[in-house]
């Protein structure tokens, strides 16, 4: 049970925790089949993880998705 003084995980740019934990492995230049093995989830996963993080960032690509996260990281 949390109580109001626990801290909580920080939600960047409002994307989930994994949301956040995967377009961190993109920035770092991982493709969607080394995500996914990476953190053992299919790659239909990890691919709609990535059409999710898309919207919530108003990018249309991989390029656009990374510039937000650097900007919003201070990159």
């Amino acid at each position: 049970m949390r109580t109001a003084t626990e801290s909580r995980p920080t939600r960047p740019l409002g994307l989930s925790l994994r949301e956040a934990e995967i377009m961190s492995l993109i920035a770092e230049g991982n493709s969607n089949g080394q995500i996914a093995t990476r953190l053992v989830l299919a790659e239909k996963t990890v691919k709609n993880h990535v059409n999710r993080i898309y919207a919530k960032l108003g990018a249309d690509s991989r390029a656009a998705a990374i510039a937000a996260w650097t900007d919003a990281n201070g990159g």
